[in-house]
């Protein structure tokens, strides 16, 4: 009887709602009964909106948990929910607020509310000084979002919340403007949000006078958290084997040469495979979606020259900066003279700094500008009372900026920074040779005879252009090779006795795909092509390359021979020169991998000798070594501390007398003067360590 009392459905709220949701006309008298409690719960909880009940938290999770089975009934009950919410929230109880949202949020699930509106009231909960609430409001936001845009684009939902987040990040309250700019930020990385009006609102928190939304802000656009944040929704690995998974099996087969060879073949395969299907993703799209560049540029050069930040946000607007003139190819002339002014080495973080001095150099920069920053990294630190690793970091950074503006080198500044080639310091004479092997193929005219080397095709076609000329070319560079490959596959499909033969042919090449080495009759193929093109005159070769290029469509491979042929000019002699060295393959995926919109740390502080480490780092990386020797260390405590006395530690408390005549005591006595010395030195060391513990 006890049991069945405890059913009675008035007050056991869950049971109720299990069986409404079961069969909810049988229950209908029971569920108003439980409504008519709730809106007496309800006034009196607006007279006392900051006293907690909990019969309202329960009253509220059970109608949300059936509002769906009486939509006729449960008409008003989201508003006024909502109405409650954005009156009382500032003076509520936290757990009753809590419950009253997560109310919301089941009404939502269950699409019995309209998510602006909602939103909208979530994001203004965000003031609330409630940390778990907060927590729990952005989670459910970015999912929401992202459920609203699952079919497709909801542009109607999504422009009414981009206005909203817009004043957001203007509000008073830095939490919640840090909270609605993550929010953005997150559903732009999960590809839900990726047009360009986000990007621009999201650009008007740079210059947002709260340090943490600013930092939030810059992160975004220089791209710092991408490896740190992983999509939560991202798709997992394919199935199939792993590098791991080859090394196992030569490592548990035997080894031999054949097998070695076999497993760099399937690592090579299976780095292919990784790179073709992965993504293209443009790690700058952000950047490249900002409406006005320029002004936006311009502000940011305003807000760094008055920041009064510390100096790591500092960097980090310079970054920005830098990136957006480089990318853009911006007029923003007041920033290198700002830049300059940090150009030390002592400057803390000085090879970043540098680095921002080559990003923001493009070939639309007045030479004279960009000179004025040659002179002054060549001036302090290319100098011989410099060290050899400050040397190298300024001749790399003047490379890296003349690769940008190859017009702002003068003939005298690159005659003495080629005069380094000699030094004693191998890092200084890499970093001398590279620049001279840059301006073989940018000017080599520039350059003393001696340091040319013998001229290449590539070289003899090299010439830096003047200032603001555009070289527009209407054929494709290089696609005169095309013809002459065509020719020949046409010559040796005539050969053939039909189309059957021809399919014949396929048929066979297909069944000994694996026994055929391909790559070495490409390269065959691709070496006689280099020398009939070679032997053509100018002229010739670009009017070969405008009727290849208006008579017929190019595929991928056309274009990867194209490229092949351009990279070997390189390679090849000069007519009239005798030949550099002997024709080698050329791979063309080391290029694609070398391009990139904007440079590397390691471009400016690549240092070609590992410098030597001094006596302390040694020390340290000794102990680092060190630590997990914990089990050949004398244990100095017992395991039982209530354990009784060793032999030994007996015998130093026995009597002289009876230890007198024992063969350690009469060893003692025979002990010459020198060696009683050193044991009284070894024991009074032994007590001072002892002591020092």
């Amino acid at each position: 009887m006890s049991g069945r009392q405890g059913n009675k459905l008035p007050s056991n709220l869950p049971q109720l709602q299990n069986l409404i949701k079961r069969d909810p006309t049988s229950y209908t008298e029971e569920f108003l009964q439980q409504y008519h409690h709730y809106q007496s719960h309800v006034e009196i909880f607006t007279f006392q909106p900051d006293k907690p009940s909990k019969e309202l938290a329960e009253l509220l999770m059970f109608l949300a948990q059936v509002a769906h089975c009486y939509p006729e009934h449960m008409a008003s009950f989201p508003q006024q929910l909502k109405e409650l919410l954005s009156y009382h929230h500032t003076v509520l109880d936290p757990d009753l607020r809590m419950t009253f949202c997560k109310a919301l949020i089941l009404l939502r699930n269950k699409n019995l509310i309209n998510p602006t509106s909602l939103l909208e009231l979530f994001f203004q909960l965000l003031r609330c000084h409630d940390k778990l609430l907060r927590k729990t409001l952005y989670t459910h936001i970015v999912t929401d979002i992202k459920n609203v845009n699952a079919k497709h684009k909801n542009n109607k939902v999504n422009t009414a919340l981009q206005n909203f987040m817009y004043t957001m990040l203007r509000d008073s309250n830095p939490t919640a403007a840090k909270i609605s700019l993550d929010v953005m930020i997150e559903l732009y990385r999960r590809n839900i949000w990726n047009d360009a009006k986000t990007v621009n609102v999201i650009t008007t928190a740079c210059f947002s006078k709260v340090t943490k939304v600013l930092v939030a802000s810059l992160k975004f656009f220089l791209g710092k958290d991408e490896d740190e944040k992983q999509d939560s929704e991202s798709e997992s690995e394919d199935d199939g084997p792993t590098a791991r998974d080859l090394m196992m099996r030569y490592a548990t087969n035997k080894k031999t040469t054949k097998r070695k060879k076999k497993l760099e073949k399937a690592m090579k395969v299976l780095k292919k495979q990784k790179k073709k299907s992965k993504p293209e993703v443009f790690n700058f799209s952000a950047i490249h979606l900002i409406h006005d560049p320029q002004d936006f540029a311009e502000k940011l050069l305003k807000q760094l020259e008055n920041c009064k930040e510390r100096f790591e946000v500092k960097m980090m607007l310079m970054d920005l900066i830098s990136r957006l003139v480089g990318i853009h190819e911006l007029f923003l002339f007041n920033f290198y003279p700002f830049v300059q002014r940090f150009l030390q080495p002592h400057q803390r973080e000085v090879t970043k700094i540098l680095l921002f001095a080559a990003q923001a150099s493009h070939q639309l920069v007045p030479p004279e500008i960009i000179q004025s920053v040659l002179m002054t990294i060549a001036n302090n630190f290319v100098t011989d009372k410099n060290s050899g690793e400050v040397m190298t970091v300024g001749i790399n950074a003047i490379k890296e900026i003349t690769a940008r503006c190859p017009l702002a080198m003068t003939e005298d500044l690159l005659q003495d920074l080629v005069q380094y080639k000699t030094h004693k310091n191998k890092n200084v004479m890499m970093s001398a040779r590279t620049l001279i092997h840059l301006f073989r193929s940018l000017n080599p005219e520039m350059l003393q005879k001696k340091f040319r080397g013998k001229p290449t095709e590539a070289s003899v076609e090299a010439r830096i252009h003047e200032y603001g000329e555009l070289d527009a070319k209407d054929y494709i560079p290089g696609a005169e090779v095309l013809e002459v490959e065509d020719q020949k596959e046409n010559g040796g499909t005539q050969e053939e006795d039909g189309w059957e033969s021809a399919s014949l042919s396929e048929e066979e090449d297909n069944e000994d795909e694996e026994w055929i080495d391909v790559h070495h009759s490409s390269d065959e193929e691709q070496q006689q092509i280099a020398e009939k093109v070679k032997s053509m005159p100018m002229e010739e070769r670009k009017a070969k390359a405008v009727a290849v290029s208006t008579s017929r469509l190019l595929t991928q491979e056309d274009f990867k021979k194209i490229r092949l042929a351009q990279l070997s000019k390189e390679l090849n002699s000069a007519p009239g020169k005798a030949a550099k060295r002997k024709y080698v393959e050329i791979d063309d995926e080391d290029e694609e991998e070398g391009r990139g919109e904007l440079l590397s740390l390691r471009d400016i502080e690549h240092l070609h000798k590992k410098p030597k480490s001094d006596k302390e780092t040694r020390l340290a990386t000794a102990k680092a070594g060190k630590t997990d020797r914990k089990e050949f260390v004398k244990k100095k405590t017992r395991i039982n501390p209530f354990a009784s006395s060793s032999n030994k530690e007996k015998q130093k408390n026995k009597n002289f007398m009876m230890m007198r005549y024992s063969r350690s005591v009469r060893t003692k006595n025979k002990r010459s003067f020198r060696e009683k010395q050193l044991a009284l030195r070894d024991a009074l060391l032994k007590k001072r360590k002892q002591l020092l513990k």
